[in-house]
Order: structure tokens, then C-alpha cells, then sequence
């Protein structure tokens, strides 16, 4: 990963906008299927932050290079092959204690956590367009995005049971809220690969197209979530969304869901407002990466 310029350049990704803001991020080790590494997390990571700061993305598109969406961990690296520091003893008090301790974030933090808390932090709209095989990480890696599309080509597979691990890049906490504990429980014990009809019935995707329309449906998708909308609008529902489901109360969400329409009533709704009443369309003007509240 190298800086050239306001560029990045990335080893395993492709970043490209279009004209109407809309990134597409591709995996791209194509003949590998597009195989998670090390340096394909930090450059997811490293993606999803700059998209917080790039006033030219207004939502993200996120697919594989080929016939792969990802084929999960590339296990042909030497060692321990996540990339973990088998020399270390980590205890739930390391984890709660010294999270962001070199010695921890390096050697004991799953890689597909920390871009799962990064698409989780995303301010942009973040749909997955899921080409053919998304298996282990290529699975978990979609659950905090906010929409699944499927080519009828793809399969999907929480694999980890075959290899002797658990479940990570924080799916014990997507999974059930998306498919429901009982259905999390049975695709993650039994390590099935499925189809995409599967996936549809439980609403894990939200379509099935055809591989050639897969790109356009997740972009036309894309566009209605962004043309005339408020930036930051945007970015607090998602924010809300995301959150305020897991807390304990409703209480604690209309103390947010305030915060948030206070904010945005003297934002960019007053020209929502204006422009409703005057009958033309909303040309909102905020910016997610400096105009959110200083409460998020």
C-alpha cells in the first residue's frame, strides 16, 4: 500500500468512482479467488477509513475481481496463517485492558474483526455484490454492510467448523441479528456451503440476479440511497441503525434518535423543509467527513 499523491495505491484492491459517486471497491487476486491476506485486511481497514474522509464517495459498492467474490484466508502463508503471534498468552484482560497495545492489535486481534469495525464505522451506504464463492472471512467480511446482493453463480459458506475455528470478524454479534440465532447456530455448526436460494429465504441476501446485472442492480441500488439525500442524514441512520437496535431500552435510542434530529432540523432539514414547501428538489450541501455532529 503506497501513498502517490491524494492517492493510495493498493496491492489487492481496486478503487474506482463514477460520476455519480459511487465507489467500487473489487478484491482483486483473481487467481487466487480473490484469497484474504494480511495485507488485504489492512488495506480493506485502511479503505473504509478514507472513505469517511473522501467527499467524492457517497456510497460504496464492494464485489470480487473474476469468478470469486473471496475464497476466505489465503492458507498457504508460512507460519501461523492469520497473521497471530503464537508466542503470546492473551487473557480477556488484555483484550478489554491493551486492545490497541502493538503487542495485542498485531499479534492477537483477528484481521477480519478490525475491518468488520471498519466498514461497522463506515458514514457511507456500503452494499456487497457478492459475484460467485464468498467463503470464511468472504462471508463474515459482508455482515455489517447494509445490503447483500447475489449473482445466481455465488455461494456462501461460514466454513470455520471444517478448519478447526470458530466464527470471527465480529459475526457472533451480525450473524444473529441478521439471520436469527437458531439460523447463525445451524450454518456456522454444520459449515455447509449454500446456495443462493438459501441465502434469499433467509433474507440474508436481499436479491438473486444474474451475473451480468449484478453490478448494475447494486449500483441502481446505490443511487436511491444517495440521489437527494443529506450526507449527513445519511450517516447518522446508518449509525442509528446499526447501534441503537443492540441497546437495552428504547430510552437509550430516543436519547440518541434527539441528538440526531435536533441536528439534522437545523441542518440540511431546513432546506428539505424549504424545498418540500416550494415544491423542487433538495440540493443539500453537508459533508459526513466535517459536518457530523461532535457527539459521534
Amino acid at each position: 500500500m503506497t501513498a502517490t499523491g491524494e492517492h493510495t495505491a493498493y496491492e489487492t484492491l481496486l478503487w474506482e468512482v463514477s460520476d455519480d459517486d459511487i465507489l467500487t471497491l473489487t478484491l482483486n487476486r483473481p487467481d487466487a479467488l480473490n484469497a484474504f491476506t494480511v495485507t488485504m485486511a489492512r488495506e480493506l481497514e485502511h479503505a473504509f477509513r478514507r472513505v469517511n474522509d473522501d467527499d467524492s464517495v457517497a456510497a460504496v459498492v464492494v464485489t470480487g475481481s473474476g469468478r470469486a467474490f473471496c475464497a476466505g484466508m489465503d492458507l498457504s502463508r508460512e507460519g501461523n496463517v492469520f497473521g497471530l503471534d503464537e508466542s503470546l498468552s492473551p487473557t480477556p484482560e488484555d483484550m478489554r485492558e491493551r486492545l490497541d497495545d502493538p503487542e495485542i492489535a498485531d499479534g492477537v486481534r483477528d484481521t477480519g474483526g478490525k475491518v468488520a469495525l471498519a466498514i461497522f464505522d463506515c458514514t457511507k451506504p456500503v452494499i456487497a455484490a457478492i459475484n460467485g464463492p464468498a467463503v470464511g472471512i468472504g462471508a463474515t467480511m459482508t455482515l455489517p454492510m447494509d445490503v447483500r446482493l447475489a449473482s445466481s453463480s455465488a455461494r456462501v459458506g461460514f466454513v470455520f467448523g471444517r478448519l478447526g475455528i470458530v466464527p470471527e470478524a465480529c459475526s457472533s454479534w451480525f450473524l444473529p441479528r441478521i439471520v436469527g440465532v437458531p439460523r447463525a447456530l445451524e450454518w456456522t455448526l454444520s459449515a455447509d456451503i449454500m446456495a443462493p436460494e438459501e441465502l434469499l429465504t433467509a433474507g440474508f441476501v436481499r436479491e438473486v440476479v444474474e451475473p451480468e446485472a449484478l453490478l448494475e442492480t447494486a449500483y441502481a441500488l446505490a443511487r436511491r440511497f444517495t440521489a437527494g439525500r443529506s450526507r449527513v442524514g445519511t450517516a447518522l441512520v446508518r449509525r442509528m441503525m446499526w447501534r441503537n437496535a443492540a441497546l437495552p431500552h428504547p430510552l437509550e435510542a430516543h436519547r440518541d434518535d434527539s441528538l440526531a434530529m435536533w441536528w439534522t432540523s437545523v441542518h440540511d432539514g431546513k432546506e428539505g423543509v424549504a424545498a418540500f414547501l416550494e415544491k423542487r428538489p433538495a440540493e443539500f450541501t453537508s459533508s459526513a467527513s466535517t459536518d457530523l455532529p461532535p457527539w459521534v
